[in-house]
């Protein structure tokens, strides 16, 4: 029985071919992410309760519009260069960071400190406070999975007003003593946006109470799609994800302008439970 050589020559040949199509993707993902690091400049600064954490800060020093991301658990960071960098061209203020424990090295930065889920909220309280001493008036809070549930109860803990709007993707109700109920939502005066992938059941299922029991303005979205916290920026629905995630930004904390009032509608209205194609 002849060996099938020619089959398994084209089937080489086909892997090669398919890896040449995807290079020039990863190259390009690569420049955008270095152009980003160039663009933007490493930071520290203290927690609420002194714990200092190292963040790096994108766009305008002079924007009064600021954005603050929170990583989710086990990532770092580094996964909103991206988004970050996409925000700070359009004049936000951004400031990505480490909590405490989180230590990736290089560009994605060391925090200090041993990692501490019920203590994250204090690690956002304190980018808030940063983000103030830099001159931002109107800020949103932007969480994936823990930093979700860590900007919730940051947000009811910040003076009113300051936070604007505060946007979840997956994030849980609780998480190793870290938790955000009904009085945590009841405490958030700022808009609320609340995402999750519908195959991502308890993502999505935490994303549903979230809303039910938060105060308008609000709103949730479950994507289609199992993706979880900042996988959904680069999985199926990432245009989607980004889609909404800028549109509630303008809305609620626009460059340049004041945002939307507590009492506003969100644009296409509340959504309890819309699910986008």
């Amino acid at each position: 029985m002849l060996t099938p050589v020619r089959s398994t020559r084209v089937t080489s040949l086909a892997g090669v071919l398919s890896a040449a199509l995807l290079l020039p993707g990863c190259n390009q993902g690569a420049r955008i992410r270095a152009e980003a690091l160039a663009a933007s400049q490493p930071v520290t600064f203290a927690a609420s309760d002194g714990v200092q954490l190292s963040g790096r800060l994108f766009g305008p020093p002079d924007a009064t519009a600021g954005v603050v991301f929170a990583h989710m658990l086990p990532a770092d960071q580094s996964s909103w260069f991206d988004l970050a960098q996409q925000l700070a061209s359009q004049g936000y203020r951004v400031l990505t960071f480490d909590f405490r424990g989180y230590c990736p090295g290089g560009d994605a930065g060391c925090s200090k400190g041993e990692k501490d889920i019920p203590a994250a909220w204090k690690d956002v309280t304190g980018a808030v406070t940063e983000m103030q001493s830099l001159g931002v008036q109107h800020l949103a809070l932007v969480g994936a999975s823990m930093g979700g549930t860590a900007s919730l109860v940051a947000a009811a803990q910040t003076e009113a007003g300051l936070v604007a709007a505060v946007i979840t993707l997956s994030a849980p109700q609780s998480i190793s003593g870290l938790v955000a109920g009904p009085d945590v939502l009841q405490g958030v005066i700022g808009a609320k946006l609340f995402i999750a992938g519908s195959e991502d059941q308890v993502a999505a299922g935490s994303a549903q109470v979230f809303y039910d029991e938060s105060a308008a303005p609000k709103r949730v979205q479950i994507l289609t799609t199992a993706d979880h916290g900042t996988d959904l920026l680069t999985g199926g629905q990432g245009e989607v994800a980004k889609n909404l995630i800028t549109g509630w930004l303008d809305q609620y904390v626009p460059v340049g302008g004041l945002p939307a009032p507590p009492g506003g509608t969100p644009s296409g209205g509340v959504s309890p439970g819309a699910v986008s194609p």
